[in-house]
């Protein structure tokens, strides 16, 4: 009878060998910054050898990249999961001033955005070090493709609900996302209390309840 093998596949050592890299090199960049820390120190700390580094990644700025889309990658899922419902949690009532599903999900994805950025470290990567590291340009892309675009999914299917005025979208987004980074930013300096965030939420909230009453109605003339 042939014994099943126990060894793991070269795909299964190729990940794994990948995942210990990129959990090394995020704790050290997260301790000491990126001009800090050394190639050495991550290939020590992940057990691996130089060879095995570079024949997953070009370079140190390479694996600060992959590191910096695996945080943004968990951000987006993070909120895609709390918009995922219908926006009731937290929610309460139905009455005549009561927010749309489509509102709804914006404020539980915003929530949920601030809430996956307080994981330790996950602010000083995207929003301190990766635009000095990658450039804006590069930030940019990898956002738009992440949280970015899960705030421009929400803004357009608002909008299309007659939720929110038809504003120009891009826009729109770009200055959303960065008033979210800002109080990311904000509650990280604060130590990540729940005060800084809930305030935020309270602002968040207000700004697009102050949109959504200018958006046009059935029967107002302002279609």
């Amino acid at each position: 009878m042939q014994v099943p093998s126990e060894r793991r596949s070269n795909p299964e050592r190729t990940a794994e060998m990948r995942r210990r890299l990129l959990a090394a090199a995020r704790s050290l960049f997260v301790e000491r910054g990126y001009a800090d820390t050394g190639t050495p120190e991550i290939v020590t700390a992940a057990g691996v050898t130089r060879g095995a580094l570079y024949h997953h990644f070009a370079d140190k700025q390479a694996l600060f990249q992959a590191v910096v889309e695996a945080e943004a990658a968990a951000v987006a899922a993070a909120i895609e999961a709390a918009a995922a419902g219908d926006g009731d949690e937290g929610h309460d009532g139905d009455g005549p001033a009561a927010p749309s599903a489509a509102i709804r999900r914006l404020v539980a994805g915003a929530r949920a955005y601030l809430a996956a950025m307080s994981v330790s470290g996950r602010t000083r990567l995207l929003l301190v070090e990766a635009p000095a590291v990658l450039g804006a340009a590069a930030v940019r892309e990898i956002d738009g493709g992440h949280a970015e675009r899960t705030l421009r999914e929400g803004l357009a299917e608002a909008m299309a609900a007659g939720d929110l005025p038809l504003l120009p979208l891009p826009a729109l987004t770009s200055l959303l996302s960065a008033l979210f980074d800002r109080a990311a930013l904000d509650a990280s300096a604060d130590g990540g209390g729940d005060g800084g965030g809930e305030a935020a939420i309270t602002v968040i909230e207000a700004l697009l309840a102050g949109l959504a009453r200018t958006a046009p109605r059935e029967g107002t003339g302002n279609a």
